[in-house]
């Protein structure tokens, strides 16, 4: 499995989402902003603050609203949407027709199919909210 650039992007925007989850809507833009600084925009008093209740303005100004809670939001339902199945060849499905048809080579295929699995286990038991929760935390408590 192979994460693209635009999957990783869209991780790292969905986290800075979670951490700014009670915030209500968020302008893509200051999600930008506070991935390339480290900073959470607004939080200069300096800079006044926009209101953020409004929908219109939101609509307007390109704020994202997060709908499910993050705790809702696994891993692995962001990557399929972006980058495709979990699997190295197609998908697990396409994997087991391989394992079947391609005797020479069943035993590399089922490698992958386990691998493939492994990844999808632990993609599936991580949620944005495990990842904003845990830190650094590698594996997930199994539910």
């Amino acid at each position: 499995m192979k994460i693209s650039q635009k999957g990783l992007y869209a991780l790292q925007a969905m986290m800075v989402l979670t951490r700014r989850y009670t915030q209500g809507a968020i302008r893509s833009r200051d999600i930008a902003y506070e991935k390339i600084c480290g900073e959470v925009p607004g939080t200069d008093p300096s800079r006044t603050e926009e209101c953020a209740s409004c929908a219109e303005c939101a609509r307007r100004q390109g704020r994202i609203p997060v709908a499910p809670a993050p705790s809702e939001i696994r891993l692995s339902e962001i990557i399929r949407l972006i980058d495709g199945p979990l699997a190295p060849f197609g998908d697990a499905s396409q994997l087991r027709i391989l394992i079947d048809r391609d005797a020479d080579h069943s035993a590399l295929y089922k490698v992958f199919l386990e691998a493939r699995d492994a990844a999808a286990q632990i993609l599936e038991n991580t949620t944005l909210a495990d990842l904003i929760i845990s830190g650094l935390r590698l594996i997930p408590v199994r539910r």
